[in-house]
């Protein structure tokens, strides 16, 4: 089986400018690819699990991967998918975000010896001069075709501002430079972005008359049609301050089970055969199915050590053995208590168990918390420097959160 035909057979591929050429790149391991990632956190998030690991597969058949940190663009804001305009964010927090992006993509790829490299669009979008923008790269693009692109229809309805226009003549001007510095002959990314990857294609044929070719991925979704990768508290990140590796965890062995199966083939380097033989798996057999899941992913974010610490914990808890060695912990002192005691509520949202005092009352309220697996209903309930000094202090919010609460007097 070849390179494409596996990310065929994997669901992976969406739509393709030349298949055909496509095919004998990557095949041969002669494409020279991009990917783009706008650095608006601190951490990459399940949401870019699906590039990490097309680049991982596509380096392993010895193709070469160009990483763009979209250090220029993230000052612009890419309106695809958003129906409201995101946030403006300073020089110094777009920084910040792709010194954190760089260090966690070096786990998917290898920047070693030149088989990978990583640049940031800023190096060259923040000196353009806009006039020779406007007569150089402006002129290549048709406002009518621009407008028919999905990501600014969605936004024509509340407003489309000018600086968002702009972003899909960025992202063409990225393709285009990478073509003529690194000879970067395929531009690859999520299927929401096809429209501005057309645009990277058109320029270079214009410009330089050469080709160069585009591949969308297809999004992970639910069999909702709901974007994965989003909690009730928020993004699951790669970052093990922001997402926990037993919570990441989590997230993959909880995943229903008409998801699990299209999960193992799009995320997971395990061999297809063996995913195909999972087809015939019902009931139980596809808990076991999850739990081989979240144990890749979780290997391949944080590594086998940490992946084994949530496997063990997450058996051991659901198990009713109580072993909390590998469940996630937070340190509660006398600093937080107010007149030696403290509520519950606030335990519940300092452990991020849940996201408001609000929440936090209505999962007392509905019957759904339990400190050391006796359920509490009383939302004033409070507890004394004595009481979380025990030995194993658990907080359990709904069927699958759990926090240990370690106490520190001084």
């Amino acid at each position: 089986m070849t390179l494409y035909e596996e990310l065929t057979a994997r669901g992976l591929i969406a739509q393709v400018t030349d298949e055909t050429e496509i095919k004998e790149l990557v095949n041969n391991g002669k494409a020279i690819f991009y990917i783009g990632f706008d650095p608006t956190a601190d951490s990459l998030h399940v949401g870019h699990f699906m590039a990490l690991c097309l680049m991982k597969r596509l380096q392993m058949a010895g193709n070469r991967p160009i990483a763009l940190i979209g250090g220029g663009t993230a000052m612009i804001g890419d309106p695809s998918g958003r129906s409201d305009m995101r946030q403006m964010m300073t020089p110094e927090m777009i920084q910040h975000n792709c010194d954190c992006f760089k260090q966690q993509m070096s786990r998917f790829i290898d920047f070693s010896e030149d088989k990978a490299i990583m640049v940031n669009n800023a190096d060259w979008l923040m000196d353009l001069n806009y006039i020779d923008v406007l007569r150089e790269v402006g002129a290549h693009f048709s406002v009518n075709r621009m407008l028919t692109a999905e990501c600014y229809k969605q936004r024509m309805e509340k407003g489309l501002s000018f600086l968002e226009f702009n972003y899909m003549i960025m992202q063409s001007y990225d393709f285009y430079t990478l073509f003529r510095k690194y000879g970067c002959n395929m531009q690859f990314g999520g299927d929401d972005q096809w429209s501005n990857m057309l645009g990277g294609t058109e320029l270079i044929r214009r410009k330089l008359g050469k080709d160069a070719y585009a591949m969308t991925i297809n999004l992970l979704l639910n069999s909702e049609g709901k974007k994965m990768g989003k909690t009730q508290s928020g993004a699951v990140w790669l970052d093990p301050q922001k997402t926990s590796p037993f919570d990441f965890y989590q997230y993959w062995r909880n995943v229903s089970d008409a998801d699990v199966l299209k999960c193992l083939r799009m995320l997971t380097f395990l061999p297809l055969e063996q995913i195909d033989e999972m087809d015939q798996w019902q009931g139980s057999q596809l808990n076991t199915a999850k739990e081989i899941l979240a144990f890749e992913l979780t290997k391949l974010v944080h590594g086998e050590e940490e992946a084994q610490k949530a496997q063990n914990g997450a058996r051991a808890l659901f198990a009713g053995a109580g072993d909390t060695a590998n469940m996630p912990a937070m340190e509660v002192s006398a600093d937080d208590l107010n007149e030696g005691t403290i509520d519950l509520i606030s335990l519940l949202v300092k452990s991020g168990l849940v996201s408001s005092r609000s929440e936090g009352r209505r999962a007392i309220e509905q019957g759904g918390v339990s400190v050391n697996q006796e359920k509490v209903t009383d939302v004033k309930a409070g507890y004394t420097a004595d009481e979380l000094s025990v030995d194993e202090f658990v907080i359990k919010r709904g069927k699958k959160k759990f926090m240990k609460i370690l106490f520190h007097a001084v």
